[in-house]
């Protein structure tokens, strides 16, 4: 039996995979993928909120994935896989809640479960290459509120940047 979480990236991998194959131009797609997809409503808002994260963070993502590809173009990889990967980067570096190896791992037994034999491996190679970009804990998640749903990252903000300049009491304006 898988969990919740399991079972919402699972949908989430389908869903952007048939949005890859046929692109739709609203949430219709979305609406239709549910009608034959069976899935809890855990799971489905779940993925939903993975979905629209991908979706979203898309150009980001595909960046990060081709510069991790040696020798590979993203339309040569295997749609499932590349899918996989996707969601996956999309969770190590735009979500707090979900701990970096947690959506390495996950990824990988999705791989399992969705793609190719050779998936699972290869998933795991590119991922692995990625993690070392990571500025945040690899086992645990960011503090914040735990509401079920993946959090946005914040970016790092720089501890004493020169070229910022400080902020200035306004100077006194009354007349002498």
């Amino acid at each position: 039996m898988s969990s919740l979480r399991r079972e919402g990236r699972e949908a989430a991998v389908q869903f952007l995979y048939s949005l890859d194959q046929n692109p739709a131009p609203d949430a219709s797609g979305l609406e239709l993928f549910w009608t034959v997809h069976q899935a809890g409503p855990g799971a489905r808002k779940f993925a939903e909120s993975l979905i629209g994260g991908v979706i979203a963070r898309r150009r980001e993502v595909d960046e990060r994935l081709t510069q991790a590809l040696s020798n590979w173009a993203l339309d040569r990889l295997e749609v499932v896989d590349r899918n996989v990967l996707r969601l996956a980067i999309y969770e190590m570096f735009f979500c707090l809640e979900t701990p970096p190896i947690v959506a390495i791992n996950e990824a990988i037994e999705v791989a399992r479960r969705l793609g190719t034999p050779d998936s699972p491996r290869f998933i795991n190679g590119v991922l692995d290459e990625l993690k070392k970009q990571l500025s945040r804990p690899l086992r645990t998640p960011e503090p914040g509120p735990r509401t079920g749903r993946p959090q946005p990252v914040r970016p790092p903000q720089p501890e004493n940047d020169s070229t910022v300049e400080p902020l200035r009491e306004p100077a006194d304006q009354s007349p002498t």
